[in-house]
């Protein structure tokens, strides 16, 4: 996929320079990505990571779930230090890095720095090209202060746009311009699009995105329903719901993006086209966390390398989807990297052109973050969020999955395999108790 292109180009200026900055502090070899705590002494080091979900697993909208401290006591020592390097994962983009990790180590009562948690944003800081140009953001919380923070230059807002042009939104009858309002003849032409997250007024932002695309960034102009190709438009959060205090799922960011896709396809007939779509279940994404994992083991001087991941999450489509993917293609890499299976399958195909080729796909992730030490990213699914257990699962559990409704976004293909969890727990603290005991691994 396109998009994918895209952020795998977009890592190697930050793998770089995190590496460069660390050797710099350290003088180690290795990348050390700016995580506080001194070098553990322990004997007991651990040889996996662990990447956590937040809404539905940490927290239900503003309120904690009572298993996530719990759960957090036995990662952490008496110096409130994690003994297990961790990840926060989240598809969440309506705050900066640091506000999440200031709300998750008030919320865990451990200290959590920014470079332990991955917004679906995240990505974006790397999409350098687009950095000069006039972007149209939309979602809500400090969108412009995020932008910006991203490397941004010049950005216009929906509520910037409306005021502006206050003819263009109509649905709202109180809103509605009481008086003419004189055309806007400064206003830039907008270059691109940037979706962080669901909007407050979807019927606002709906429209003026359409008006966007259709007119080429420029409002001032009718529409045209034949312009091929339309804007850049870059997509955060792919979520079809997400779990809040609420006893039923609520909208994410995935049903605004239905809703605009739909709008789109019925007044042009065409497809809309994504540049870029981040967060989970990107493979990308899952590749930059297991990155952040291994900066923490070398933080912490750590001698075992870390085999395995843990991916904790409440969303079949998002979370096990994504981990699922992840974890095939780490499958895929070690069944590359191993010659009796390469003999195995020359000698059964008589070619090696049945195998992945090396420069098909190592050369891809690998050359931008340096080849991952997991060699297997295992699902766990939580019933406190969106999965429910008495709803989604019933005796025949294959017969369900294959005739499920697939919720993942639509440029991504359903696979039956990819929303089966390797493990069900009832909560994350059950998770975290599961996890140590299959690594047999005792926090000292």
């Amino acid at each position: 996929m396109r998009e994918m292109k895209g952020l795998l180009t977009l890592y190697r200026a930050l793998y770089t320079q995190s590496n460069r900055q660390a050797r710099r502090k350290a003088g180690i070899v290795g990348s050390r990505c700016g995580f506080c705590g001194t070098v553990s002494n322990s004997k007991s080091q651990p040889g996996f990571g662990l990447l956590f979900d937040i809404d539905g697993v940490l927290v239900r909208g503003k309120m904690p779930i009572p298993a996530a401290k719990k759960a957090f006591e036995k990662l952490v020592n008496s110096q409130g230090q994690f003994v297990v390097p961790v990840v926060f994962v989240t598809n969440a983009g309506n705050c900066l890095r640091q506000t999440k990790a200031d709300q998750l180590s008030h919320i865990l009562g451990v200290s959590i720095t920014q470079d332990q948690v991955i917004m679906s944003h995240s990505p974006l800081r790397m999409f350098k090209k687009y950095h000069e140009k006039c972007v149209l953001v939309s979602g809500q919380g400090p969108v412009l202060d995020i932008a910006k923070n991203l490397g941004f230059e010049k950005v216009v807002s929906v509520d910037m746009l409306r005021e502006s042009f206050p003819l263009l939104d109509m649905v709202d009858h109180n809103r509605r311009p009481k008086l003419p309002s004189a055309p806007v003849g400064n206003f830039p032409n907008i270059e691109a699009v940037v979706l962080f997250g669901e909007p407050i007024r979807w019927e606002t932002n709906l429209q003026l995105i359409i008006d966007i695309l259709l007119t080429n960034g420029n409002l001032s102009t009718t529409h045209h329903t034949q312009m091929s190709p339309h804007l850049p438009l870059l997509a955060c959060n792919m979520d079809l719901m997400w779990m809040a205090e609420a006893q039923s799922p609520r909208f994410g960011h995935g049903t605004f993006l239905v809703c605009l896709e739909n709008i789109y396809k019925k007044i042009t007939g065409k497809e809309l086209k994504y540049e870029a779509l981040m967060g989970k279940p990107s493979e990308l994404t899952y590749h930059f966390a297991e990155y952040l994992i291994r900066c923490q083991a070398i933080e912490k001087q750590w001698k075992l390398p870390i085999t395995s991941l843990y991916a904790i999450g409440d969303n079949l489509m998002t979370d096990i989807y994504g981990a699922n993917l992840y974890n095939r293609y780490l499958e895929e890499r070690v069944t590359r990297k191993n010659p009796k299976t390469v003999a195995k399958m020359v000698a059964a195909t008589g070619s090696t052109t049945a195998m992945p080729q090396e420069e098909e796909i190592d050369n891809t992730w690998e050359s931008e973050l340096a080849p991952p030490s997991a060699t297997s990213c295992k699902s766990v699914l939580v019933c406190t969020g969106v999965y429910n257990p008495n709803t989604e699962v019933p005796s025949d559990a294959n017969h369900c999955i294959k005739e499920t409704v697939f919720h993942g976004h639509r440029d991504f293909r359903f696979d039956p395999a990819l929303v089966e969890p390797v493990h069900i727990v009832q909560d994350v603290a059950g998770a975290v108790d599961l996890i140590l005991e299959q690594e047999k691994f005792v926090p000292q």
